[in-house]
């Protein structure tokens, strides 16, 4: 199952303990940063280390090849149930385009990074591995992962400097160079329901974030004792929308972080002055009764139970499929007044190839086949079949691309969306998963009204501060 990204990594995602910590990885020297990395997983999965080697192995003996006269290429992913049926088809789509490799698929939805990690460690890694997680950083600093500048042909990577949307060259970056290439991107929208706005007397959507949260005040609804049983705008979190008020936590020009910009500031502000005024408590309870998370039916919105969400374009297929007589509509996220249009914080899933992988030249061909640098007019179906978006035009304007935003034509405004240079990856930094915690930490206890905003950037700040300090006490560079 595809998970639902969030923005900065959470703790409803599924990552691994190895991927999430704040204490990976990370060294003066490459000889010395993987063992650093081995030392700290085996630390984190003693014990059950075994038990996620073992599949891999049986898996190797088990599997009846196909293609047994071609070069095999094993390809490690996490999705599940109907995704991997998708998985699997973009596989053989693969095997039957050419005759030299056999890409060889294993799903691994559970312990992914932690099976990852223990096969870096062994020598006995997958060719190419999809990802969501955010792993580039950690891994890429313990050395574990090949740039693609090293296998990439000078008229390939010219290609992909050239045709790439900007947030498709910035989100598997660290320190200059490539290590994911996104089969799969994703950025935030609005989804709104247009009678709630009929019935609030809005004719059209708002063209500001103040306009919006304005409106949308009056399509939350409440029963006799006071409980919230329609909530009018649900926003997305501090991370995802702290560029939209022309902030960021990271400036990708002076490659430094940017966690005191006063637009950060503001924007939780905003995000909490949203909270406030719907209540706090009432919220938490709203939500607590949602299944926030659901990848079918369950998902609030198809429910009714916001009148606008800050969701992905994966929820187009997922209302197609569970709630296709849904009337909803969807817009690009407003900004505030000043703020920036068409930024966002991008994000998605990308492939990464093992330094140590065996078959990197089929891991190589596998990915250009899937991303679309080898046909887009091929690759577009893929796109089509997961409900992705596109990392280029020529993906985006392969015919059958246009034919399924034609037919769900709520899924265009993501298109828009991941094409504007103001859309933000997250900050390449060695320690940002202990940055994404640390925001979303403080962001939550922001909007339970805990802390004030001000305190919120301020912990934020002190922590990561802390942790620079003690990271380069252990002699890592950052």
């Amino acid at each position: 199952m595809q998970a639902r990204w969030r923005g900065f990594c959470s703790s409803r995602s599924s990552r691994s303990p190895a991927s999430c910590s704040g204490h990976n990885g990370g060294g003066s020297t490459m000889a010395v940063k993987p063992i650093r990395t081995v030392l700290a997983v085996v630390v984190l999965v003693l014990g059950g280390a075994f038990l996620f080697a073992r599949p891999h192995n049986e898996s190797r003996e088990t599997i009846q090849r196909k293609y047994p006269g071609r070069i095999p290429v094993r390809f490690w992913h996490m999705w599940s149930a109907e995704w991997k049926v998708v998985i699997d088809r973009i596989v053989d789509r693969y095997n039957k385009s050419q005759s030299k490799y056999e890409v060889i698929a294993l799903s691994v939805p559970a312990g992914a990074d932690t099976k990852f990690l223990l096969g870096a460690m062994g020598g006995d890694p997958p060719d190419v591995m999809a990802q969501w997680n955010p792993v580039i950083p950690t891994w890429a600093e313990g050395g574990m992962l090949m740039p693609f500048e090293d296998i990439m042909s000078p008229a390939e990577r010219e290609k992909f400097e050239r045709e790439s949307y900007p947030i498709v060259k910035r989100v598997g970056q660290y320190k200059g160079k490539t290590y994911g290439i996104p089969i799969g991107l994703q950025v935030k929208g609005v989804f709104y329901l247009p009678e709630a706005f009929r019935e609030a007397g809005v004719k059209e959507f708002p063209k500001t974030w103040e306009e919006l949260c304005a409106v949308t005040q009056k399509m939350t609804q409440r029963d006799a004792n006071g409980n919230i049983t329609r909530l009018g705008f649900m926003p997305g979190n501090w991370a995802e929308t702290s560029a939209l008020f022309g902030g960021g936590f990271y400036d990708f020009d002076k490659d430094e972080l940017t966690i005191g910009n006063p637009k950060n500031l503001e924007c939780l502000q905003s995000l909490v002055a949203l909270r406030q005024r719907d209540g706090y408590d009432a919220v938490s309870r709203f939500q607590s009764g949602l299944n926030s998370s659901s990848f079918a039916g369950g998902w609030p919105f198809i429910i009714g139970a916001y009148a606008a969400d800050m969701d992905g374009p994966w929820r187009v297929e997922q209302i197609a499929k569970y709630a296709p007589k849904l009337d909803y509509a969807t817009a690009l996220v407003p900004p505030p007044k000043g703020g920036s249009a068409g930024a966002g914080l991008g994000s998605g899933n990308f492939m990464i190839i093992p330094r140590s992988a065996k078959e990197k030249a089929g891991a190589w061909d596998f990915v250009k086949y899937w991303s679309g640098m080898t046909n887009p007019q091929v690759a577009a179906e893929f796109y089509v079949w997961g409900g992705w978006l596109p990392p280029n035009d020529a993906v985006a304007n392969a015919p059958i691309y246009q034919k399924y935003i034609k037919e769900h034509p709520q899924f265009g405004t993501f298109v828009e969306a991941i094409k504007s240079p103001n859309i933000r990856a997250q900050p390449p930094v060695a320690y940002q998963v202990f940055l994404n915690d640390t925001v979303q930490k403080v962001e939550d206890l922001a909007l339970r009204g805990k802390i004030s905003p001000e305190d919120a950037v301020k912990q934020v700040q002190s922590s990561v501060d802390e942790e620079i300090v003690r990271r380069k006490r252990l002699g890592y560079d950052e």
